[in-house]
């Protein structure tokens, strides 16, 4: 009797040391998985004909990351920033450049902020999520219109339906 009850001490005792060190407090539930500093940016290909093998180049905060465009409607280009990085207004600054061709056909940028996100387990990071269309070009406001998009595309990748957004 006195060993299970050493058991279950040391069992609380233990849980409690993990809550502490992974910076969970009361009663929210803490997965542990953390926040990730960087912006992102949705890109509809539409009204640019195929960009199929064709480059994107997303850079902010001194930071790049280049990739190339897959045969679909929309594209969620990633970059990810130093967890430290200055979450004061800056260029943010994005360009698309066809396969086999020299000059990008979308170079544009926008000042941002870098908005503040935790996961209240004590991880926090700076990010922006951004939108570019032809007709608003590189914009803070994500269209609803384009969210929506974007995760009907999503579902359909994970079914054996094809896109129906993607452009033929």
């Amino acid at each position: 009797m006195v060993r299970r009850i050493k058991r279950a001490g040391l069992v609380v005792v233990g849980a409690a040391l993990m809550a502490a060190a992974s910076g969970c407090h009361g009663d929210a539930p803490c997965a542990g998985y953390g926040v990730v500093s960087g912006v992102g940016v949705l890109f509809d290909h539409r009204g640019y004909g195929d960009l199929t093998g064709g480059s994107y180049q997303l850079c902010a905060r001194g930071e790049c990351v280049k990739g190339a465009l897959r045969r679909e409607r929309i594209t969620n280009v990633r970059l990810s920033l130093p967890r430290d990085v200055d979450p004061g207004s800056g260029p943010i600054r994005f360009r698309v450049t066809r396969k086999g061709e020299g000059k990008a056909v979308i170079d544009t940028s926008v000042d941002a902020r870098l908005i503040h996100q935790t996961d209240g387990c004590g991880s926090n990071a700076y990010s922006r999520g951004l939108a570019f269309t032809k007709a608003t070009g590189l914009t803070t406001k994500i269209p609803k219109s384009l969210s929506d998009a974007w995760m009907k595309q999503i579902r359909s990748l994970a079914t054996a339906s094809p896109d129906p957004s993607t452009p033929s």
